[in-house]
């Protein structure tokens, strides 16, 4: 073999060497810029999700909301015989089960305050009492008031009570912290039935 082709060969060794060299290089470049930019895409997913969740978590509140209400009425049908005024406390646990529409639970205890005998002077008839179990419904037709209903039971505390069955409209103004309300309470049975037109204002505590 002659000099001329030993260094024909070596330049053609050479030159595929490189040749194979550059090639090598550039698919090993290209594919750490692929690994590159699917890492840059996963962390931007990550990120965004993150975000996503955290947002989501901010915007949508706890639909479970435990509230605290002092109430005063004025009694009708029978009682209004034996009390002038009505006073009592109840506690009620609310589901919002969308922004339009709650679920309510209440119980508590409603006390009558006796009035004064007719020509007995300074004798008053007995306070009588009423704790009253009722679920209900809180429609919201405009922002922030809305439409009640509540059905139940009322148990009578007085010896010989009764229970009662509830039924109760209101109309009211409701937040996320506070809930005013003004309903006609109907307690009926046993062929004896009267009621109260009250006045809720009650502070409510998010879960």
């Amino acid at each position: 073999m002659t000099i001329l082709e030993r260094r024909l060969i070596g330049r053609i060794f050479v030159n595929g060497w490189l040749i194979n060299l550059m090639l090598t290089k550039t698919t090993i470049m290209k594919r750490v810029s692929k690994l590159i930019a699917v890492a840059i895409a996963a962390g931007g997913l990550f990120l965004t999700s993150n975000v996503n969740a955290q947002t989501s978590a901010t915007s949508t509140p706890n639909p479970w909301r435990f509230g605290i209400g002092v109430e005063g009425g004025i009694p009708t049908g029978n009682e209004k015989n034996f009390s002038n005024f009505e006073l009592g406390g109840t506690a009620r646990l609310q589901y919002d089960a969308d922004s339009h529409l709650g679920i309510t639970l209440t119980s508590g205890y409603y006390n009558f305050f006796g009035k004064d005998v007719p020509g007995f002077a300074g004798t008053k008839y007995s306070n009588d009492g009423i704790v009253p179990v009722k679920a209900g419904i809180k429609a919201f037709f405009a922002p922030e008031i809305y439409f009640g209903a509540e059905v139940g039971a009322g148990f009578e505390t007085w010896n010989g009570g009764n229970t009662k069955l509830i039924l109760s409209p209101a109309l009211g103004w409701a937040n996320r912290t506070w809930d005013v309300g003004v309903r006609y309470e109907n307690f009926s049975g046993q062929n004896d039935n009267y009621g109260l037109v009250g006045l809720r204002v009650a502070y409510a505590f998010g879960f």
